[in-house]
């Protein structure tokens, strides 16, 4: 896949587009009404940069049953509606067979017609993606390997499947909500965590050790996303398997939620408590380095060890595989700790908020 390769939006025609009529045969001009949504849906999925390509299965077209001039002139306004209002298709792909055994692959849920497309370096699979209204479009979508959506199905095999709407659509593949369910299972740990980037910004961290549930709160608190943590952890030997597995499971779901990372800051850099203050610069680089200046008084807050803070932010930095330089100064222990976690979350707030184009990369590399 080339760096500037483009995802694709394929389209059933008949029940996605338009409504299908009782005959399913759209051969009149009367018969052509547009499905709720579907026009905002698509502008908005083209602006989020994917190409548009309908794929429709038109049985007997051409036949006395089904005249092709009949289709053409239904056809032509469905188009000049769509191209009027901005909606513009890369390609229209039409199969006029009938279904059956002796189908040819040509004709949906066979990908004879898009085989070219599969061979096109400037497609991006991983984002692509089917909308339509039966069984046919999901088997479609399997054989290309992408995800389907589904309307209000048409045959009693798809209404089985779950269904959505064409504004749902829209928000989920522009919008992209970015979360992450993790579990981390051990000898030592047993931990749970769930990440939302673009939830309520706060934390709810239960590890056992009441200060490190603090400071989890306000990474999620200020690092601008949801995060909920559950560990059970072996802490009659001590705080190190948990606090460890915890930064490793948490750094892991915050790469999770992130996906291709399109559209983000990437970057995010400082913050002061009281004495104390501490600079963080961090970088979704995809390389995983950690560097480090600080040294505390105390030996332990509450239950939580002091010499854990810089292994923490170390296996965060490895699982998130980010960049991440951290250094923290001043008196009280209790400050220097929470201001480190303070400005981490604050830089990191930075680099996972979405900033302008959605289908943007922030590297000249083509890949993070």
């Amino acid at each position: 896949m080339s760096a500037t390769a483009r995802p694709i939006c394929f389209v059933d025609r008949d029940g996605t587009i338009v409504h299908e009529p009782e005959d399913h045969q759209v051969d009149d001009l009367a018969k052509v009404s547009f499905v709720d949504g579907v026009i905002p849906a698509l502008l908005r999925i083209q602006d989020a940069g994917f190409d548009l390509v309908m794929v429709t299965n038109q049985d007997g077209l051409g036949t006395d049953a089904f005249p092709q001039a009949a289709f053409d002139a239904a056809h032509g306004l469905i188009m000049q509606v769509l191209t009027s209002q901005g909606v513009r298709f890369r390609e229209v792909v039409i199969d006029p067979h009938h279904g059956g055994p002796d189908a040819p692959w040509t004709r949906k849920p066979g990908v004879g017609r898009v085989v070219h497309l599969l061979k096109d370096n400037g497609v991006d699979w991983s984002r692509s993606f089917m909308v339509g209204d039966r069984l046919s479009d999901k088997e479609f979508g399997d054989n290309l390997g992408i995800r389907t959506y589904l309307l209000a199905a048409r045959d009693e095999l798809a209404a089985d499947l779950p269904t959505t709407t064409w504004p749902q659509i829209a928000h989920e593949v522009v919008v992209r909500p970015r979360t992450a369910h993790v579990e981390r299972n051990t000898s030592e740990t047993r931990i749970v965590v769930d990440v939302d980037l673009d939830g309520t910004p706060g934390g709810d961290a239960a590890t056992g050790i009441g200060f490190f549930d603090h400071m989890l709160d306000q990474l999620g608190k200020h690092g601008g996303f949801a995060l909920t943590v559950r560990c059970d952890g072996d802490l009659h030997i001590d705080d190190h398997h948990t606090v460890e597995d915890v930064a490793l499971a948490v750094g892991e779901a915050v790469r999770e939620a992130l996906g291709d990372k399109r559209g983000i800051g990437r970057y995010g850099f400082t913050l002061p408590m009281d004495e104390a203050q501490a600079t963080a610069a961090v970088d979704l680089s995809g390389r995983p380095y950690f560097s480090y200046d600080g040294s505390f008084d105390r030996p332990s807050v509450g239950e939580f060890s002091t010499e854990m803070v810089e292994h923490f932010w170390r296996s965060f930095a490895d699982a998130l595989r980010c960049t991440l330089h951290l250094s923290v100064s001043g008196t009280n222990t209790h400050h220097q700790v929470e201001v480190g976690f303070k400005a981490v979350a604050r830089a990191l707030r930075q680099a996972l908020a979405r900033q302008g184009d959605s289908s943007e990369l922030p590297s000249t590399k083509g890949v993070l």
